[in-house]
């Protein structure tokens, strides 16, 4: 099922109105904003989520405050940089990240990458942010939990079933009032913190390299969501600018509070108190009763920023599979069918949140550094073909390059049967050598751009040196 064009079109730049549009492409006359929107990603990232990824590496990993600092600039750094190259793809295509990848993949081998991000956006990071948003309601209110949940996930699932225009209008109301509470309160923490606690000379480097993978996962976790929000801007938006907003939105608001949340594992919080506090009442124990209160109530707001956007992209993820729906099931339909399921795994995540949260981190980094390599290395290999040759790609439902999935699933396999390290499953060299903490998405990586290049100099797997395409006139459904 797909809108009429008159139906995207009409939609334009209306807030108050649900979005009709699906994973297809976005006309021309239907694209509008500027760039300079796009810091918006700010605003999802203020949120609880990031600050205890900070949180893992010194109280969790044993890591050293400042090695933390460095291991957040990095992991974040490579994740931003990855997010701002991605979403170059919306202007150019006027598709989703997931639609934009049928030209590297294929449309059927493109069902791999659009079903693991449908699951790990519209029902793993929805549960993460629920159940920290969930936390600082009760803690602020003192309601019960589960009720804080549900009151969480209505509000989340009301965003995300408007779509587009709504979103990226809430996201920008968010972003002064979250910067600003959260800039106080982390001025307040690191006054109190007492980081030269936190030597962890003993956990190098197997600490560190565990803190890039996650940091990266985070930062990364936005990566397939790239275009989500970039594919109604206009084609002659400047494609420097198209990169700059969203990558630096991500990169200064997460290596700004998971510093923050670093420095807060050093505050010293009496052990019999320290035990009966939740993870969000922990971190705003140092804080004054009013800041306290405002922080908690940022924490619960930031979690409904970044799941609206965290459903929404999986609803078109899964869209993005080409799976025939009837009309009744649109996107916005499909958002809240995904936020039932995302409530459901959040409720069995309220408790022992912490560990839960590390292996969800390091998982989303097993796939996404292997769909990453083989991403970029066909954009690469497509650097001289024209937008016409790619866009025909995108909607072909007989594009095959099934050297792609076979590399990125190949690559994921390898990377975490060798190297993977979490308390869920530890690999073979990881098990021997636990020194070197988890490397599961660099090896994933790598192996997957190298089984790539190689795989599609195969002509059965249907990858030629410009991209197969027996028959790029027959349209998508």
């Amino acid at each position: 099922m797909t809108a009429a064009p008159t139906e995207i079109s009409a939609y334009g730049d209306h807030v108050l109105a649900v979005e009709p549009t699906g994973a297809e492409a976005v006309p021309e006359q239907a694209r509008h904003g500027r760039p300079i929107g796009l810091w918006t990603w700010t605003s999802p990232n203020m949120e609880f989520a990031t600050i205890f990824v900070g949180v893992l590496a010194v109280g969790v990993f044993g890591l050293g405050f400042w090695p933390a600092v460095a291991a957040i600039v990095l992991g974040t750094g490579l994740g931003a940089l990855a997010h701002a190259f991605l979403g170059l793809s919306g202007p150019r295509f006027g598709v989703p990240q997931m639609v934009a990848g049928r030209s590297a993949f294929g449309f059927v081998g493109n069902m791999l990458p659009s079903l693991l991000n449908a699951a790990t956006a519209g029902i793993g990071w929805f549960a993460v942010n629920s159940v920290s948003a969930a936390y600082a309601l009760n803690t602020l209110l003192g309601w019960p939990l589960l009720l804080c949940l549900f009151l969480v996930v209505l509000l989340q699932v009301t965003l995300a079933y408007l779509g587009h225009n709504f979103i990226q209008r809430a996201e920008r109301y968010a972003f002064p009032a979250l910067t600003v509470v959260f800039l106080i309160a982390s001025g307040v923490i690191l006054g109190k913190s007492h980081i030269g606690a936190a030597n962890g000379a003993h956990a190098v480097p197997g600490a560190f390299l565990l803190t890039v993978g996650a940091t990266f996962g985070y930062a990364a976790g936005w990566t397939p969501y790239g275009s989500d929000y970039t594919r109604y801007l206009p084609r002659t938006a400047p494609r420097w600018a198209v990169a700059l907003w969203p990558g630096l939105g991500v990169l200064v608001s997460c290596v700004l509070l998971e510093t923050v949340g670093a420095a807060s594992a050093t505050v010293l919080i009496p052990a019999g108190v320290a035990a009966s506090l939740s993870p969000t009442a922990a971190f705003t124990y140092a804080l004054p009763g009013w800041l306290a209160d405002l922080t908690l109530l940022a924490i619960a707001v930031g979690g409904v920023a970044a799941n609206a956007l965290n459903i929404y992209s999986g609803s078109l993820s899964f869209l993005a599979t080409g799976i025939k729906l009837p009309a009744f099931w649109r996107r916005s339909w499909v958002s809240v069918v995904f936020g039932v399921l995302g409530t459901a795994l959040a409720w069995s995540g309220l408790s022992d949140s912490g560990a839960k949260y590390n292996n969800f981190l390091l998982v989303i980094t097993y796939w996404i550094g292997p769909w990453l390599a083989v991403t970029f290395t066909d954009r690469f290999l497509r650097r001289r073909e024209s937008d016409s040759s790619i866009a025909a790609l995108l909607q072909s439902t007989a594009h095959r390059n099934w050297s792609a999935p076979l590399a990125m699933a190949l690559g994921t396999a390898l990377g975490v049967w060798l190297f993977s390290n979490q308390t869920q499953y530890v690999g073979l060299v990881a098990r021997h050598v636990p020194a070197i903490g988890d490397i599961a998405f660099e090896t994933g990586f790598a192996l997957a751009a190298l089984l790539y290049l190689a795989l599609r100099l195969i002509p059965a797997l249907g990858s030629g040196p410009a991209g197969s395409n027996p028959d790029p006139t027959r349209p998508a459904g």
